[in-house]
């Protein structure tokens, strides 16, 4: 089984929306990975939280069956956990979540 985890921290918005979520939206649908986990972690759950446009963006690549979590201690010194929770991304500590997935042997890519 093909497996990507896609690590999304910076809170450049161009990367974001023209890499992370644009390639999101596309891998599970075009048969690229077989499964696929999109992690935010540290200044992309700020921006984020705040930005409208990568809101609807990211709702389509939920929509796709890509899994979400997003880094709780980054969440929490943000104040933007109970915001991003509630827009159906899990709040996990994502250091674990990327060690398993290095011992796993999936792909992983970071942004």
């Amino acid at each position: 089984m093909d497996k990507l985890l896609i690590v999304w921290s910076t809170a450049e918005i161009e990367v974001a929306k023209k890499m992370v979520l644009l390639y999101s939206s596309v891998i599970l649908p075009r048969g690229y990975w077989d499964k696929a986990h999109l992690m935010i972690w540290g200044p992309s759950a700020k921006l984020l939280s705040e930005n409208s446009e990568l809101q609807e963006m990211l709702d389509r690549v939920k929509a796709t069956g890509v899994e979400l979590s997003c880094c709780v201690v980054c969440s929490d010194d943000y104040g933007v956990t109970e915001k991003l929770g509630s827009m159906g991304i899990e709040m996990v500590h994502t250091g674990e979540i990327l060690t398993q997935a290095l011992k796993e042997d999936w792909k992983v890519i970071t942004f």
